[in-house]
Formats: structure tokens, sequence, C-alpha cells
């Protein structure tokens, strides 16, 4: 199998990275393999840690997530060879007992808030992508997501975006905007910027495979 083609797609929390992935995905799937790699399932194992001691991580800073593993698996499916990736438990803060079986694909979506910020993931794609939706869209569904989804409660959503999403978000997300190829407003809604991304892609997956 010859390298797959590396998509990045990074943008704020909430700011709709995942369908832009799915959407992707779809979009390619017949004839080619797809795999997204998320990076919120390497986030640090923190088992070690008492409950407690969890709560107090900033989960919006770089230093959250494992990277060198994330840069190790990356390499492994661009090599051909399959991976075990880890899964992350949202509801405990650490790190799942459950893994995945990845195998290598034509297309790699990686997909993240610091997926344009890490220079080690970032000279490793073929396309940078930046998801830019407006900051209170990306509250009120990271807010409804985190409390059906993530067992959080109103006002533990609302702490945690003052105190650490909004500022981390200033500091590392945003500026990586600039690092993008395409900035796409309103991510997978944007039918128009979706369309003309896919034909793109299209293009450079005809060059490389």
């Amino acid at each position: 199998m010859k390298r797959p083609v590396i998509i990045g797609v990074a943008g704020g929390s909430a700011s709709g990275k995942t369908s832009v992935a799915r959407l992707l995905a779809n979009a390619f799937a017949e004839g080619k393999t797809v795999t997204i790699i998320r990076m919120d399932d390497y986030y640090k194992d923190q088992s070690h840690l008492i409950f407690a001691e969890r709560l107090k991580t900033n989960y919006d800073h770089p230093n959250a997530f494992d990277i060198d593993l994330l840069i190790k698996h990356i390499d492994m499916l661009t090599a051909g060879q399959s991976i075990e990736k880890p899964t992350y438990d949202f509801v405990n803060h650490t790190r799942s007992t459950i893994t995945e079986i990845v195998d290598p694909s034509d297309v790699l979506v990686l997909e993240g808030l610091f997926v344009l910020e890490d220079p080690q993931i970032y000279e490793r794609l073929d396309m940078k992508l930046f998801i830019d939706t407006d900051a209170d869209i990306r509250f009120i569904r990271r807010l409804k997501r985190d409390v059906r989804e993530r067992g959080r409660t109103i006002e533990s959503v609302c702490d945690q975006y003052m105190q650490t999403v909004r500022v981390m978000h200033d500091a590392f997300v945003e500026p990586s905007k600039r690092k993008a190829d395409i900035i796409i407003p309103e991510g997978s809604h944007n039918k128009v910027a979706m369309d003309l991304l896919i034909t793109k892609i299209a293009s450079i997956i005809e060059h490389k495979l």
C-alpha cells in the first residue's frame, strides 16, 4: 500500500471537526478506504490519579495529550501497519480499557484541537483544514454535548469554558488557523466549501494513489 493522503482537520471545541471528518470519509468511501483518527482518543492516561485530581487537569492544553503515541500511530499507519488505538472515557476522565484495531487506509483524516498547532503532526499533513465557527455557537454545542453525553452539569461546563476552554482556544487553537490551507466557516454546513474541498482532495488522491 502506498502512503495515505493525510488530511488534518482542526478548530475550536465543538466547531464541527468531527462532522467534517465524517463527511470526508463518506465522500471517499466508495473505492477508497478512509480512516478517521480523533485526537481526543489520545488524552493521557490518568488512571493513576484519584477522580478529584483528574478534574483539575487542563484538558484544553496541548500537554493533556499523548502526542508521542499519536505520532507513533500515524507513522505506523503511514508505513502500512495496523495500530491498537486507545479510546477515552470522558465520564471518568481517563483512558478507557477498550482499544480499537485500526488498519492502514488510502486516506487518513486526523481531527482535533491541536492538529495544526503541533509541529510534528503538522509536518505529516498533505492538507490542512481549519473549521471556523463562532464562539457562541461552539459554546452552546459543547454545553449540550457535555451534559447529554458526558454526564456534566451545566455549572461545570460553564466553569470549564470560562477558566480553560476560552483561554486555551485564544492561546493555541485560534493562532493555528494561520497555518491552514483552507478555512471553512461553519464546517460541514457550508455546502459550497465542502463541495470544493471534496473536489480538491479527490484530485490529490488521484495523483498520489
